[in-house]
């Protein structure tokens, strides 16, 4: 059996002369293997005795002044303010100076302490016997299922882990009608915002989102999510299957992996759905101002408009209409900040008053389809925030609202092959989830319900 040092055991000889060293003796040491022995604080004395030699215990009888607790280890639930940062937010709750920076130090490893947000909880983990705690780690809950922690060793120094929750996939299904706006209804009945706004990305190649929606129109949506034991999402997925009846008319997309780490989409007869370029470059906008001649907002008079606004606040992200060459960035006469981009097969898009251009791009990079490129502003000779988008065939403006964009891809021979069975597979999927839900709702039971 070990014993170790306590600070309030001292060993005095019979005559009084102090002999030994301080030992540590908890009220209570468990048996472990080996030692047969179960310890309390009653039979302490001899079982000191007997940890010692016959020479080292020859008059020695131990004396304990004023036991103490053993320290405790407190959790602390730490806040984020605004203007904390985690050094200081250790500090001001009395983690000395040292020890909050070799913590945070270990931690910057793995996580930048500067990521911490206003509002977000930090759990610091103390000794609690003394005015200035002993840290002894710190825990940082980084996303759902994700912390991040720095850990006193043995060797007194910090070492920061990553701590993840075991997660699953299961598959979500959704259905609906639109009242007002597919958004609105997608929301109410559950879907994600981030899925929806994918959702919304993907079919803007095909439907004017401004005009091509009716009331009693209709969607269907299918993704999967990763979700932690408890339920936690952690994370959603792919979109799997989607669809859109407008005026009777369907519109379906499903996924289709190419590669582990390509996933396009294509309509049921395995033809692409993404288009060389993309007619709303913007996410939520409004079009205010058709292609077309109208009286101008600014100079009173009558003129082409040759290209279309889309109204949006001011900061809203503008997106590159297709894969291309960035051949004009500048502040440019009317059009305040200004881009133009050159794709294949003669087309151009333009993009102008913008308030800002995104960083990293300049006058020849390359840009994919779908990348920020610039935000909405009123800069140049512009009445309110909104984005003028032209579309450029061959030197001239078409209007891009009514130009026919070709097919990214159409699968053809295996691929084809190969994308029929994952459609099939995706209809039985999606099948099967409602039959099973419309069973549960004849059990009483209606609520969504997921299949994993």
């Amino acid at each position: 059996m070990k014993v170790g040092l306590h600070p309030n055991a001292v060993w005095y000889t019979g005559s009084g002369a102090l002999l030994g060293a301080v030992l540590a003796i908890s009220s209570q040491i468990s048996s472990q293997p080996g030692s047969g022995i179960n310890i309390s604080s009653a039979t302490a004395d001899s079982a000191l005795i007997e940890t010692l030699s016959p020479s080292e215990a020859l008059g020695l009888s131990p004396i304990i002044i004023s036991a103490g607790p053993t320290p405790v280890l407190e959790k602390t639930e730490l806040t984020v303010g605004r203007g904390d940062t985690l050094l200081g937010l250790l500090q001001k709750n009395n983690i000395a100076a040292s020890e909050a920076h070799a913590a945070v130090s270990a931690l910057s490893e793995i996580y930048d302490p500067r990521d911490i947000r206003v509002g977000q909880k930090i759990v610091v983990s103390a000794t609690a016997d003394a005015a200035a705690p002993d840290l002894d780690a710190i825990r940082i809950a980084v996303g759902p299922g994700h912390d991040v922690m720095a850990l006193r060793s043995a060797t007194k120094t910090f070492s920061a882990t990553t701590l993840k929750a075991q997660t699953s996939l299961e598959t979500q299904a959704f259905t609906g009608i639109i009242n007002s706006s597919l958004y609105e209804a997608a929301v109410d009945r559950g879907v994600p915002a981030p899925v929806l706004v994918e959702m919304i990305r993907l079919f803007s190649y095909d439907v004017d989102f401004q005009r091509d929606i009716r009331s009693n129109d209709s969607f269907e949506i299918m993704f999967e999510r990763r979700v932690t034991e408890d339920g936690l999402v952690v994370a959603n997925g792919e979109i799997e299957y989607a669809s859109m009846t407008l005026r009777g008319k369907s519109y379906k997309i499903y996924a289709f992996e190419h590669s582990e780490d390509h996933i396009d989409y294509y309509n049921e007869d395995g033809k692409g759905i993404r288009k060389a370029l993309m007619r709303t470059p913007i996410n939520g906008a409004r079009l205010s101002s058709s292609f077309g001649r109208r009286k101008h907002p600014v100079l009173g008079y009558t003129k082409m408009h040759r290209g279309v606004d889309f109204a949006a606040p001011r900061g809203t992200p503008i997106y590159a209409a297709g894969d291309g060459v960035i051949e004009k960035r500048q502040r440019w006469s009317s059009f305040g900040n200004y881009m133009r981009i050159r794709h294949g097969d003669g087309f151009a898009t333009a993009y102008a008053h913008m308030k800002s251009f995104a960083k990293g791009y300049s006058v020849g990079s390359r840009v994919k389809q779908g990348v920020v490129i610039g935000y909405v502003g009123t800069t140049g000779r512009s009445t309110g925030p909104h984005l003028h988008y032209e579309v450029h065939k061959n030197g001239g403006q078409v209007n891009p609202m009514k130009v026919r964009f070709p097919a990214s891809k159409s699968l053809s021979g295996d691929e084809l092959n190969a994308f029929q069975a994952v459609r099939r597979d995706t209809d039985v999927a999606w099948t099967r989830i409602f039959t099973e839900r419309d069973v549960a709702s004849l059990d009483g039971d209606s609520e969504t319900r997921s299949v994993e």
